[in-house]
């Protein structure tokens, strides 16, 4: 905690801190929103009488939205950078949000839910890839201050819905509408210093351009990108059945209410912003490769005891499980970087699609899974996910060729 505060007190002092400080802001409303979705599960399955599997279809089509397009977003942006993207990627947030709301409809809630993931697939690869060049070498930790926003932001998204939409009906999620505003309030901040960013390096000369050699052949990398995928699978159907289906299982095994539920989930989902914040110093100080071995195959224990606890045990399970899994993705985000340093959007848009997409299948089988069984067999089932970690073992070590960027 130390070394964490003492990077905090470093970096305020670049003048891009601000900078970092908005893009938490504006990841953290923006998963909020997100985090809106899967919340009222509980209440659209009950207001349009919908089944575990027509569930799971809602989140398939969202997760499909903001998986399919983060890559595309991510490549055309690196060749084109567009100081507008990421108010663009609210617009459509907003637009999905709205209808959401309203929505009586399956066709409709799903037509909701894109335009939501559309927002996604354009916000988190641009955020993500502009949080690396407002770093000033210091990725690690820039990208935990980014990757903390949201991981907040999906914690907080709960809680409000427990508090404000819960009681009062689905349609106030129309409020949720603030939060945008407040999202696009922040990004004046970033947008200034993106288009300043882009005017000066349009004044260098092509000649001038600085390109990093990878650090790996083009079989050690390929290799590295399938484990990756591989690690990134197996953590993405373990969050996807916490995520999307934690609520039920609480209601339905401890006799809770959705409100209660709500709450509970925001431990669990605190837990994950916590981690994501420890995940990218440590990474920076010991390398990528260590905090992926302990995070992912670390959350094994807590996983597999969790279906076989009261639910005091069940909620300290979930805080542990989330924290291991969530300090993983910032070190696979940047030794994913760090693999081709000069594709920074091709590869956030590839991992973030990537992990989305993931969670978005996970959810659609899973639900179908919990509707032919039920919603206990989900969690005996999911707990050994986290053990694919094991296949850490072949990624190859990048710290005696990283270079500080």
């Amino acid at each position: 905690m130390a070394t964490l505060l003492l990077k905090l007190k470093t970096v305020s002092k670049e003048a891009t801190f601000p900078v970092l400080m908005a893009l938490c802001a504006v990841h953290f409303f923006n998963d909020l929103l997100q985090s809106v979705v899967s919340s009222v599960y509980p209440m659209l399955k009950d207001d349009l009488n919908l089944t575990f599997g027509q569930i799971g279809i809602i989140t398939l089509v969202y997760q499909i939205a903001a998986s399919v397009f983060q890559p595309v977003v991510g490549l055309v942006f690196d060749k084109r950078p567009y100081v507008g993207s990421l108010p663009l990627g609210m617009i459509f947030t907003s637009l999905g949000i709205v209808l959401f709301a309203y929505s009586m409809s399956m066709s409709a809630v799903l037509a909701g839910v894109f335009l939501v993931g559309i927002g996604s697939s354009t916000l988190h690869p641009e955020a993500s890839r502009i949080t690396s060049l407002a770093s000033h070498g210091r990725r690690g930790f820039a990208q935990s201050i980014f990757q903390v926003g949201g991981n907040l932001g999906s914690s907080i998204g709960p809680l409000l819905v427990a508090f404000i939409v819960a009681p009062n009906g689905r349609r106030y999620i129309a409020w949720f509408l603030i939060v945008a505003a407040l999202a696009f309030i922040s990004m004046r901040t970033i947008c200034r210093w993106y288009s300043g960013h882009l005017a000066s390096a349009r004044n260098n000369s092509s000649k001038n351009e600085i390109r990093i050699k990878r650090p790996l052949s083009n079989s050690k990398t390929i290799l590295a990108i399938c484990v990756i995928m591989v690690l990134i699978f197996s953590k993405y159907i373990y969050m996807a059945s916490l995520t999307n289906y934690y609520t039920f299982y609480l209601i339905d095994r401890f006799g809770v209410s959705i409100k209660t539920s709500q709450i509970l989930l925001f431990v669990f989902l605190a837990a994950t912003a916590i981690g994501t914040l420890a995940g990218g110093p440590v990474g920076d100080r010991y390398g990528r490769k260590p905090v992926i071995w302990i995070s992912i195959l670390g959350a094994a224990p807590f996983s597999l005891i969790m279906p076989h606890c009261g639910l005091s045990m069940t909620v300290i399970m979930s805080f542990c499980a989330g924290f291991m899994l969530a300090s993983a993705f910032p070190a696979i985000l940047l030794y994913s970087q760090e693999l081709l340093p000069n594709k920074l959007g091709l590869v956030s848009g590839l991992f973030f699609g990537f992990a989305f997409g993931v969670a978005g299948i996970a959810a659609a089988v899973l639900g179908y899974f919990a509707d032919v069984y039920d919603i206990y067999a989900v969690y005996d089932v999911c707990a050994y996910m986290p053990l694919i970690g094991l296949v850490t073992i072949f990624l190859p070590d990048l710290k005696k060729t990283r270079r500080p960027l």
